[in-house]
């Protein structure tokens, strides 16, 4: 599998299960093989969780913030082994060290960069920073694990 960057969010419907509104991820920047990954997630104001979180003060839930952080860290994970088979998925398994520093709000670029700290038994675990205009959003260390899935 050749890479090119950027990777659109079109290409990244290959290798990702994930679809609107719930891929979190536009664009991939950088990427080094078993090592790191650089994405973007840019908040429109027209994304659902808008409409009730909150409606006077439109916040990206920190929820949302992890996911995109762990679909960036899928996305390192597929990359590094040359694609994803139909019958295997990427799943989020655990989270430590999380912690919010920004709040995100439409309008933000999120830049997000994924590190592999170790690969144990199938399961990935990443160190994963979300950024916006320099500042820290988010940090946490994830775990993501590769699973066959019944067609």
């Amino acid at each position: 599998m050749e890479i090119v960057l950027p990777i659109e969010n079109k290409d990244l419907q290959t290798l990702l299960p994930h679809r609107y509104p719930f891929l979190l991820i536009d664009r991939v920047l950088e990427f080094e093989s078993f090592k790191r990954l650089k994405a973007i997630k840019n908040v429109t104001y027209n994304e659902p969780c808008f409409q009730g979180h909150f409606p006077d003060f439109p916040v990206m839930p920190g929820v949302l913030v992890i996911e995109a952080l762990a679909q960036a860290a899928g996305t390192l994970s597929i990359l590094s082994l040359g694609g994803r088979d139909e019958k295997e998925l990427y799943f989020f398994v655990g989270i430590d060290k999380a912690r919010f520093k920004r709040q995100v709000v439409p309008g933000d670029q999120i830049v997000l960069e994924v590190e592999l700290l170790a690969d144990k038994r199938g399961i990935g675990k990443f160190k994963a920073v979300a950024t916006v205009d320099g500042e820290i959003a988010a940090e946490a260390e994830i775990m993501c694990a590769k699973r066959q899935v019944k067609p």
